[in-house]
């Protein structure tokens, strides 16, 4: 094979432009197809930025034709010639209006035959995709979100740079604080039996360059969860992390949106309005039945507890007398496009949030209804004005004798009959906070509390008289920043006070062993000076999967990882040697043997 000795780039392949014409140029890439047209060869050669068109001309130098013609797909070639106007334009390449012709052709690199084409939007299934992730990536809209994930790095970085944030890189092995997802664990070698843990945050690590007085501090950190995955999660992921001193929450959301409206405007030349609007967390979950609901469409939730209590209907009575609900959403115009079939498909879905079926109305020329026998023709008009509805609409009910489920349900079904109705707006970015979370959830299983957030949020201060007395009702600092459905990212303003903190522990089940063994050199940080505090991490990841306009957050990522926590192409997590586990002081256990024993 030749090599680039004496060749110098002086172009992207998909740089060129009609001011070019003339210039003499030299480009690296690779071979995405070939095309002989009698006397003439084009080659259209591709890099992260493009295509360009090469033309071999067999009547100015046969050779080089020949070579040209004998090269195929996926060959990484150096081509050396003049720019010129193309005969014909291709409007469909920013290139298309000039090609370079020919004087020299280096092959650089041979290539096997993919095992699939490297096309745009190409329908390859996933798992070949990835199994083959450097062919992938070479795809121009894999590419894409590649090169717009690292632009979105360099406006994150300026932004807080311009605003007086320090950059500090956080400990990747640091001790396991368990609390919330599982730790990825690493052994020591050289304290056997010892483990540090990687990073689910550097929640810790920042609050004590608070107290270390950095005042301002921003890093985009990798962090890691050993949890099930989904379209959106992944087990190592990354955040953009930010911590702020002397700051409230106001401060705090302030920053960010200025962040936000400057990565839209500079990466997808968007404008976004500030501020984003509020709803605190009971508003949204009885709106919209999310605690991150997606404004792009209406379809809110409608509370008919109290114009059903008393009906004949088993099903929405015995719910309310369990202390339940009864609850609807209204999809106008819906009786065209919602047919039986459709209402028993939704009937299903809701059943996987829990609910245990879907009722409904139809209003069309006459109304029918799966339940409207057991109300009276009083109740089933109080329905009807209730949910504002009005012929060829569609009321969708569920019932439950948990509040919560029906929430839930009927939450996930607005935005499910949304996308099969077509009602959400492309390229719409509603933006929002919402806020007051509950500070505590009661874990049934464990018989204790557990922090919605982290240990570390701070109570509203009105509510710290309910700390001893009703836990459950307390509300948190916190707040989340919403985006078409999306929690794009959290944060809250922090416990700053030592004995606020044990109180918070001790609330969480925490003995003071535990505290002292978990949390103990965060606990002494604090009695040498802390001052008030508050931060936020985005998910990177989710937050470049919208900019890209994609669905799934492994396009975004440059080797993700599979609902099996693996990496197709690398094959990780995979075996290791005996001899490394000796290293390490570990063994391994023989489940299935040990349980036979048994």
């Amino acid at each position: 094979m030749e090599t680039i000795a004496g060749l110098k780039r002086t172009n992207y392949c998909g740089e060129f432009r009609k001011a070019d014409i003339g210039r003499e140029a030299t480009v690296f890439g690779w071979v995405q197809r070939v095309r002989n047209l009698g006397g003439l060869i084009f080659v259209d050669l591709r890099d992260r930025s493009g295509l360009v068109q090469c033309v071999f001309d067999e009547s100015k130098d046969r050779a080089l034709a020949d070579k040209a013609f004998s090269v195929r797909g996926e060959y990484v070639l150096a081509v050396r010639g003049q720019v010129r106007e193309r005969e014909t334009h291709n409007p469909k390449m920013p290139t298309g209006e000039v090609e370079i012709l020919a004087e020299e052709l280096r092959i650089l690199s041979a290539a096997k035959t993919p095992p699939f084409e490297i096309v745009e939007d190409s329908n390859v299934n996933e798992e070949l995709r990835l199994r083959y992730r450097y062919l992938d990536l070479r795809r121009p809209d894999a590419a894409r979100n590649i090169l717009l994930r690292s632009k979105t790095y360099k406006v994150v970085r300026d932004y807080f740079a311009e605003h007086g944030f320090i950059e500090v890189e956080t400990p990747m092995l640091q001790k396991s604080t368990p609390e919330g997802a599982r730790d990825y664990l690493v052994p020591s070698r050289v304290q056997p039996g010892k483990f540090y843990a990687l990073p689910q945050s550097p929640q810790i690590y920042k609050q004590i360059l608070m107290v270390a007085g950095f005042d301002r501090y921003i890093q985009i950190a990798r962090c890691f969860r050993d949890e099930d995955l989904r379209a959106d999660r992944q087990p190592d992921f990354t955040q953009i992390d930010l911590e702020m001193s002397f700051a409230d929450r106001e401060d705090v959301m302030a920053i960010n949106e200025g962040l936000l409206r400057r990565v839209w405007k500079e990466v997808l030349g968007v404008d976004v309005d500030i501020p984003f609007e509020r709803m605190t967390y009971a508003e949204a979950m009885r709106r919209f039945g999310s605690d991150k609901p997606d404004r792009r469409f209406e379809l809110e939730l409608v509370d008919l507890s109290e114009v059903l209590r008393g009906c004949g209907f088993a099903v929405f009575q015995s719910a309310l007398e369990a202390g339940g609900s009864v609850r609807a959403i209204n999809v106008k115009g819906g009786f065209s496009k919602l047919t039986r079939k459709e209402l028993d498909s939704l009937g299903e879905y809701v059943k996987t949030y829990r609910a245990k079926g879907l009722a409904w109305i139809r209003m069309g020329e006459e109304t029918t209804s799966s339940f409207g026998k057991f109300l009276s023709e009083q109740q089933m008009a109080d329905l009807l004005q209730a949910v504002g509805a009005e012929p060829s609409d569609v009321v969708l009910v569920v019932a439950d004798a948990k509040d919560i489920v029906v929430l839930e349900s009927l939450g996930a079904l607005r935005c499910e009959v949304a996308r099969r109705l077509g009602l959400i707006e492309k390229g719409l970015y509603r933006f929002m906070w919402v806020t007051d979370f509950p500070l505590l959830e009661y874990d049934e299983e464990q018989g204790r509390y557990q922090a919605v957030h982290h240990p570390f949020t701070a109570p509203m201060d009105e509510d710290l008289h309910l700390l001893d007395i009703d836990p459950a009702r307390v509300r948190a600092k916190a707040y989340d920043c919403v985006l078409n459905g999306y929690e794009l990212g959290g944060g809250s303003i922090r416990i700053y006070n030592t004995e606020l903190q044990n109180r918070m522990f001790q609330l969480l089940g925490f003995t003071e062993e535990q505290m002292q063994r978990r949390f103990g050199f965060l606990l002494e940080a604090f009695q040498y000076g802390t001052p008030p505090h508050g931060g936020l991490a985005f998910g990177l990841d989710r937050l470049v999967m919208l900019l890209a306009g994609e669905d799934n957050i492994r396009n975004v990522i440059a080797f993700p990882k599979v609902q099996t926590a693996s990496e197709p192409m690398s094959g990780a997590p995979d075996l290791v040697d005996v001899e490394q586990l000796r290293e390490l002081s570990l063994k391994l256990w023989d489940y299935e043997r040990d349980c036979e024993l048994q």
